[in-house]
C-alpha cells in the first residue's frame, strides 16, 4: 500500500497531498501549478526547472538533468520536475523563469462578409390543446402545425427535446417556440423566444483556444475570450501529445477532457459577460489542426504520427453537444470543419475560407506559423497545401531563455553598430526571457551587424563583452542580470541560433517546394497572407532578411490574425460556407514534403541566411554588400 505525503509549492504556499513515488511534474499538473513544460515531461526541453534545497526526499539527479542544468544550477538545488520523483515531504520553489505567465493570445482576425444563413431556425407557434375529441399525441400536434403553418414536411424531434416537451407545451398555454437544426427539432421553448438565438465558434490551437459568442439573428460577435490549451503540460507539440495519447485509452480521454473542459470554461466566461443562457446557444463550430481535431473528438490520433500520416476522416463532422460533453444546449450540434490532409487540418480550412483564396484570380500564398506551419499556395484554378514541421522553437522550446509571448518576454531586439542592444518586452517591465518574434529580430540584426555569418555561426573575431564563452560554447548577452526579473543574464546561444534556423528552414522548404510544384516564382505571388498570433507580431522585414519569408515587396505581405477563427465564425453563420468548405477541401492537392524529390537538399539550402542561393534574395544581398557583411565565399548550394 502506497504511503502518502505532501508537496508545498512556493511562493504560493500551496500544499498538495500526494502518494509517495509520484512524479513532480504530474503533481504540479494536477494541482494547477503554473509550471512550464514544453516537451510533455520527456526531459528534453529543460523548461520545468524547480528549486528543491532539501534533497533527502527526492530521487537522484538523472543524466538528462545533468545535460540540461548548469553546474551552478545543480549546486543551488535546481531540478527538472519531469525527472524528479517525490519520496517524502518537500518544499518546491517555482522560479520566475519556469512560469508560463499571462500569455498574449491572438483572437482577432480579418472580417470576411457572408450572407447570414445558419442551419438554425426558430418558429413561434400557437397550438391547439389536445381534447377528448382530438386526442392526438403532443408530438403530432406540434409536427402537424409545422407542416400547416410553415410548410415543413420531414421533421424529426431530438430525443432530449421530446423528453421535456410535454411540460413546456403546457407552460405557456401551448404557445411555444420550436428550434430546428436543419430538419431536426432540438429544442421546444415556452413562449416567443425567436429573438434569442446564439452560436459558439472555437479555434482549438495547439497553444491556445479562442472562443467567439455570436448572435445568429444578426451574425454579430457579442463576446470573445481565449485560454491557454490545457493539454500543453502533456506535450508542447502535436507529436508529443499524440505519443501521450497513444499510451492508452485513459491518456487519450485525459487529453480530450482537458480540451473539452477548456472549451466549456471559455463558454462559461462568455455567458457570464453577456447574460446569455447555455440553453440559448444551439450550435458550436470548431476548427483545429488534425491532431487537435482528433483529440477533441476522441478519435485515436496514433496513426497521424506514422507513415503515411493519414487522418481518420476528412469530411466535416457533426455530433450532438451532449455526446461530446460541450455545455451548450444539450441537443445542440457541434460541427468540425473538414480536414485537408496529413497535419493540414480544419484550421487551415478556416484560413482558406477567411482569405477566399479558392475564388481569387491572383496567385496567393498563405502561412499559419506554429509548431506545425501550414502553407497554402494557389488561386481558384488550383491550390496546393503542405505542413512544415517547424517545431516549437518559436514558442521557446530548446531556446536557452526562450519563452512564449507572455508578460516579461523580450519581443523586439535591435543591435547597434557597437553591439549594444535595445529591446522591448511584452507589457513593459523587466525581461524574463525571449519569445519567437525577438529571435527572428536577433538573427536579422546579428547578420546585419556581422555578429553571425550566413550559416548562423558567431564571429569569433568580434571583441565585445556581450559575446562570451558559455558552458556550451559562445553566447551573446541580450540583457544583463541587473536588468532582468530573474536575476540572471538573458543570452542567445549558438544552439539557440541553430534551433531557429531549423525552424525557419522548415518553413522556407515548404514554401519553396510548393512554388516549384506549381511552377511559380516569388515575383509571381500577388498576396502573401500571414495568419496566427506569431505572424501578427513578427517584423516582416526581418523575416525576409533571414529567409523565413520569400523576398516579396512588403506591401504584398498581409497579416490576417486568427484567420482560422474567422473561418469558424463564417461557417457558424452560413450553410453555404460549410458547403464551400466541403467542396474546396476535396479539390486541394495535399503535398507530403518528406516524399518530395529534392526535399533534403532544399532543406539544407534553406538553412543558410537567407538562402544558399543569394541571388534569390537580391535586396538582402544588396543590403549585406552595402554593410560590408556579404560573404566573401558564397554558401555551397545543394542541387535540388
Amino acid at each position: 500500500m502506497s504511503k502518502e505525503g505532501s508537496v508545498v509549492f512556493q511562493p504560493e504556499g500551496k500544499r498538495v497531498p500526494i502518494k509517495l513515488g509520484e512524479n513532480l511534474l504530474e503533481i504540479a499538473k494536477l494541482a494547477g501549478v503554473d509550471l512550464t513544460s514544453i516537451c510533455g515531461g520527456r526531459g528534453i526541453c529543460g523548461k520545468c526547472k524547480v528549486v528543491i534545497e532539501d534533497r533527502r526526499n527526492i530521487s537522484p539527479l538523472t543524466e538528462k538533468e545533468k545535460k540540461k542544468l548548469s553546474s551552478a544550477e545543480i549546486a543551488e538545488g535546481y531540478r527538472l520536475a519531469c525527472c524528479t520523483v517525490i519520496n517524502g515531504p518537500v518544499t518546491v520553489k517555482i522560479p520566475e523563469e519556469s512560469r508560463t505567465g499571462r500569455q498574449r493570445l491572438q483572437v482577432e482576425g480579418i472580417e470576411t462578409l457572408v450572407k447570414l444563413n445558419p442551419p438554425l431556425r426558430k418558429y413561434f407557434l400557437k397550438l391547439s390543446k389536445p381534447s377528448l375529441s382530438d386526442p392526438r399525441p403532443d408530438a403530432e400536434i406540434l409536427l402537424d402545425e409545422l407542416r400547416r403553418q410553415k410548410g415543413l414536411q420531414s421533421v424529426d424531434i431530438d430525443f432530449h427535446a421530446l423528453q421535456v416537451m410535454p411540460a413546456i407545451l403546457r407552460r405557456k398555454g401551448w404557445n411555444v417556440t420550436v428550434v430546428l437544426w436543419n430538419d431536426r427539432i432540438i429544442s421546444v421553448e415556452a413562449g416567443d423566444t425567436t429573438r434569442r438565438m446564439f452560436g459558439y465558434a472555437v479555434d482549438i490551437g495547439t497553444t491556445k483556444l479562442a472562443g467567439y459568442l455570436l448572435d445568429l439573428s444578426s451574425g454579430r460577435v457579442v463576446a470573445v475570450d481565449s485560454l491557454m490549451n490545457p493539454q500543453i503540460p502533456y506535450g508542447e507539440d502535436v507529436i508529443a501529445r499524440i505519443t501521450y495519447a497513444s499510451r492508452g485509452s485513459r491518456e487519450q480521454r485525459r487529453l480530450q477532457r482537458a480540451v473539452i473542459g477548456a472549451i466549456n470554461q471559455i463558454l462559461g466566461s462568455l455567458l457570464e459577460k453577456t447574460g446569455v443562457k447555455r440553453e440559448e446557444v444551439y450550435e458550436m463550430v470548431a476548427v483545429g489542426n488534425t491532431a487537435m481535431h482528433h483529440l477533441a473528438l476522441g478519435i485515436c490520433p496514433r496513426y497521424l504520427a506514422l507513415s503515411p500520416y493519414t487522418p481518420a476522416n476528412r469530411k466535416g463532422v457533426n455530433v450532438t453537444a451532449r455526446s461530446l460533453g460541450v455545455k451548450i444546449n444539450p441537443s445542440g450540434n457541434v460541427y468540425f470543419l473538414p480536414i485537408i490532409g496529413g497535419f493540414v487540418g480544419a484550421d487551415t480550412t478556416g484560413v482558406l475560407l477567411a482569405t477566399e483564396i479558392y475564388k481569387r484570380d491572383e496567385i496567393c500564398l498563405a502561412i499559419d506559423i506554429g509548431t506545425n506551419t501550414e502553407v497554402i499556395l494557389g488561386n481558384k484554378e488550383e491550390i496546393l497545401a503542405c505542413s512544415c514541421a517547424s517545431g516549437p522553437a518559436f514558442e521557446g522550446a530548446h531556446i536557452r531563455h526562450g519563452m512564449r509571448a507572455a508578460t516579461g518576454a523580450i519581443e523586439r531586439i535591435s543591435i547597434k553598430e557597437d553591439l549594444e542592444v535595445e529591446y522591448r518586452t511584452i507589457d513593459g517591465g523587466k525581461p524574463r526571457g525571449i519569445c519567437g518574434s525577438a529571435m527572428v529580430d536577433f538573427l536579422a540584426e546579428a547578420l546585419k551587424a556581422g555578429l553571425i555569418d550566413v550559416t548562423g555561426v558567431f564571429n569569433k573575431e568580434i571583441s565585445s563583452e556581450r559575446l562570451r564563452g558559455g558552458e556550451r560554447g559562445l553566447e551573446f548577452v541580450v540583457a544583463w542580470r541587473e536588468e532582468t526579473s530573474t536575476g540572471e543574464d538573458i543570452v542567445v546561444t549558438q544552439n539557440d541560433i541553430k534551433e531557429i534556423l531549423l525552424a525557419k528552414a522548415a518553413i522556407h522548404t515548404g514554401i519553396s517546394i510548393l512554388m516549384r510544384k506549381k511552377g511559380v516564382a516569388e515575383e509571381d505571388v500577388d498576396v502573401f497572407f500571414v495568419a496566427g498570433a506569431f505572424g501578427s507580431y513578427i517584423n516582416p522585414e526581418n523575416a525576409r532578411i533571414i529567409g523565413m519569408y520569400p523576398e516579396l515587396p512588403l506591401e504584398k505581405i498581409r497579416a490576417v490574425g486568427n484567420a482560422a477563427g474567422t473561418g469558424a465564425r463564417m461557417a457558424l453563420c452560413s450553410r453555404e460556407v460549410r458547403e464551400t468548405a466541403e467542396s474546396v477541401v476535396g479539390k486541394i492537392k495535399y503535398v507530403e514534403l518528406a516524399a518530395e524529390a529534392g526535399f533534403q537538399a532544399e532543406f539544407l539550402n534553406s538553412y543558410f541566411l537567407p538562402y544558399a542561393d543569394l541571388s534569390k534574395y537580391p535586396e538582402t544581398s544588396e543590403l549585406l554588400k552595402k554593410l560590408g557583411k556579404y560573404p566573401k565565399k558564397p554558401p555551397v548550394r545543394f542541387p535540388t
